[in-house]
């Protein structure tokens, strides 16, 4: 590849799948197609994170990639557990964090990865970073005529247009984003069971009348045409102390340091990118004009081969895996949740938990019996289970900002 380039632009990928390649193939011809591997001012840098339990996966499955396709990108990091052993043993012996202090920025779960790709974009000096997820393609679908009409997005390309005037770009989604199904509200549940059911469990940038219009289309989010032919970005503004993002399709300026702020979610759930929402009061957040494509229930693989359909099929709750996927959703929201709450809304926090255990034990039977899965009354559980501990998860919130601080500050030294 070219030498002497300008910016050094990281892509970031935590990811557990063995469609990853796949993915990682379509990106690179978007790459190519749109310039920017022949551009001599940018430099594409690729950071993987991978987690072999997750699909139980082998190295191979993200490692092994073509050769040819390899070409077209500077570089490629490709981070495992030695990898991520050999940066906390670095971190120790330079004195940077202790042995006690790993755990909360390298430990399991979502976070950690992401924190993963992001100390080691950092670490190799990029000046930004974008992170992409493996079960989003770079497409835009829209529904102005009577079948889906797609299109391919520079995802890439807006994040550059903007990153350099901002501390996080945060481009939008189309596909199937919710994991909620289609739903046939009937004696078993009714509409106002499933809202107060919905409303408990989710956070507040959850707006029942559009996630209503969703279900309606079937689970699908088509994408606005108006974005896909701006040219502006929108700063995202502040909405009960936080300025939400998604961890994909998500851009971080690295080239001051101390102004980045790593990941978290509490043990076994999910909200990494909620949280980091609640630290951004200070910065500058950029949302995009391009889309990615979410292939929430892995049902469009075919997408990746250049097959588009003509409609998008409708997610209804009759298989077990759709049913799964709901009740996995509803067990990472409420494990967020509490958390959440305390730290946007504490002065109504213990009013807010009752008013949730209220209408979880007054629609959680509907729920069971709607999806004939025994199982959703655990989601009761959960939530005492992380309302009781909302306190140490609080302390380890803040305990991971200021460990992440200790380590910018060594980067950000000259």
């Amino acid at each position: 590849m070219q030498e002497n380039k300008i910016i050094k632009l990281g892509i970031g990928f935590a990811t557990g799948r063995k469609s990853f390649q796949k993915v990682l193939r379509t990106y690179i011809h978007t790459w190519k197609e749109s310039g920017l591997v022949e551009n001599k001012t940018i430099s594409l840098n690729l950071f993987v994170a991978y987690d072999l339990i997750y699909n139980k996966t082998e190295i191979t499955d993200y490692t092994d990639v073509d050769p040819e396709l390899m070409e077209q990108i500077d570089s490629s990091t490709f981070i495992g557990n030695v990898a991520i052993k050999d940066e906390i043993d670095y971190l120790i012996r330079e004195n940077v964090i202790n042995i006690n202090e790993v755990r909360l920025i390298f430990g399991k779960g979502y976070a950690a990865k992401r924190n993963a790709v992001l100390y080691n974009a950092i670490k190799h000096k990029m000046d930004y970073l974008v992170f992409l997820d493996d079960d989003e393609y770079p497409m835009a679908v829209t529904k102005t005529r009577s079948t889906a009409i797609w299109g391919g997005q520079e995802v890439l390309t807006n994040h550059l247009n903007f990153i350099a005037n901002a501390d996080i770009t945060h481009g939008n989604h189309c596909g199937y984003i919710s994991p909620i199904p289609f739903i046939e509200f009937n004696d078993t549940m009714s509409e106002a069971d499933f809202r107060s059911f919905i409303e408990a469990i989710s956070n507040d940038i959850i707006n029942w009348d559009t996630l209503k219009t969703v279900m309606q289309n079937g689970g699908v989010t088509y994408a606005d045409t108006k974005i896909l032919t701006s040219d502006d970005a929108i700063e995202v503004e502040e909405i009960n102390h936080a300025k939400f993002i998604s961890g994909a399709n998500l851009g971080i300026n690295l080239t001051k340091p101390r102004r980045i702020f790593p990941f978290y979610n509490p043990p076994g759930a999910r909200g990494e990118d909620t949280f980091l929402s609640t630290c951004l009061s200070e910065r500058k957040v950029m949302r995009v004009p391009c889309y990615t494509f979410h292939d929430g229930f892995s049902t469009y693989n075919d997408l990746l081969e250049g097959v588009l359909p003509l409609r998008l099929k409708f997610i209804t709750a009759d298989t077990e895996q759709i049913t799964s996927r709901f009740y996995k959703a509803c067990i990472g929201w409420i494990r967020y949740k509490p958390l959440l709450l305390y730290i946007t809304q504490r002065e109504h926090y213990e009013e807010k938990i009752e008013e949730m255990r209220k209408k979880l034990k007054e629609t959680l039977p509907q729920i069971c019996a709607y999806f004939g899965e025994p199982n959703f009354m655990t989601v009761f559980d959960e939530l005492k289970k992380y309302h009781s501990n909302v306190e140490k998860h609080h302390r380890e919130f803040h305990d991971t900002q200021r460990i992440w601080a200790k380590i910018m500050e060594h980067f950000a030294r000259p």
